[in-house]
C-alpha cells in the first residue's frame, strides 16, 4: 500500500490510465475483429471499409502508446494481405 502522498496521487493515476488504455485496447480489438468476420463471410466490400476504419484505430493506439508502434504495423499490414487476397480471388 502508498504511503506517501505522491505515491497515492501516483496509483489513483495509474488506475485512471489503466481504464483508458482498456476502453482503446478494446476498440482496437472490436474494430479488427470487424475485418476478420467481414473476411471471413468472403465480401471483400465489407471487409475493405472495415479494414479503412480499423487502420486508423490501429495507429492510434500505437501513438497513445497501448500498442508497440511494431506490433500495430504487423497487425495492419497482415490485415491488408489477407483482404487484399479477398478482393483478388473475388476478382479472378
Amino acid at each position: 500500500m502508498a504511503n506517501t502522498t505522491s505515491a497515492k496521487k501516483a496509483t489513483r493515476k495509474i488506475a485512471r490510465r489503466t481504464d483508458v488504455n482498456k476502453a482503446r485496447r478494446s476498440r482496437v480489438r472490436t474494430f479488427v475483429r470487424k475485418v476478420e468476420e467481414a473476411i471471413a463471410s468472403g465480401d471483400a466490400a465489407k471487409a475493405k471499409e472495415a479494414f479503412l476504419a480499423a487502420q486508423p484505430e490501429l495507429a492510434r493506439a500505437a501513438g497513445k502508446g497501448v500498442l508497440h508502434a511494431n506490433t500495430a504495423s504487423r497487425k495492419v499490414s497482415r490485415l491488408a494481405a489477407r483482404v487484399k487476397a479477398l478482393s483478388v480471388s473475388v476478382t479472378a
